[in-house]
């Protein structure tokens, strides 16, 4: 699987991290105000549907988008010189955190809007809880990002990097929807340099 990510090319990560979900929300928006150019109210049933599916969506995204980091944290590892060591368990810990919470956050969702439906009695803590956790999410996010970029520039420069050496691929991380474009050339390199020394050795 990291294997995968690695080789992938940089507008086939782009289509499946942002294509589908943009594309299903145009899909959702055609549908829910369709009814209305049709001087009639649109069906309440396939509003709810459209509700239900959109948690489902988000969790491919949330798996593909963390995928890619796992992957390339640790997928690259190989390529750090021995001298250097990376946090790898911290990263492990942090990175699992925000992607168990957002599963539970779209399940949660999905449950509000499906025939189960959520106890009133029980939605008072979750809700209290969400704001704390989605906090410490983001920072377990932005960590993740801080390691990923790291590891790419520690494999790319072969020796021990500080933040400015890699605050650009920190920001490319951030706003990935440009700079995946940037960022996975860069990958595709050092996994074919990887490929390449495994294939001589």
């Amino acid at each position: 699987m990291i294997d995968i990510f690695l080789k992938a090319k940089h507008w086939q990560l782009f289509i499946v991290m942002l294509g589908i979900p943009v594309l299903f929300q145009f899909y959702t928006m055609y549908n829910m105000f369709s009814g209305f150019e049709m001087e009639s109210n649109p069906n309440p049933e396939n509003v709810m549907d459209m509700f239900q599916v959109f948690p489902i969506i988000m969790i491919l995204f949330t798996g593909v988008f963390f995928g890619w980091f796992w992957s390339i944290a640790i997928g690259l590892q190989k390529e750090i010189p021995q001298e250097v060591k990376m946090k790898v368990k911290k990263f492990k810990a942090f990175f699992f955190i925000p992607l168990v919470y957002i599963i539970f956050l779209m399940i949660y969702i999905g449950a509000l809007f499906s025939e189960i439906g959520i106890n009133d009695s029980n939605s008072g803590w979750i809700v209290a809880l969400i704001l704390p956790l989605h906090l410490f999410s983001m920072f377990c996010i932005f960590y993740s990002m801080y390691f990923v970029a790291k590891t790419i520039k520690t494999a790319e420069l072969q020796r021990k990097v500080g933040f400015g050496d890699f605050a650009g691929e920190f920001f490319l991380l951030w706003f990935y929807f440009i700079g995946i474009w940037i960022i996975q050339p860069k990958v595709n390199k050092l996994y074919g340099k990887e490929k390449t020394t495994a294939n001589n050795i």
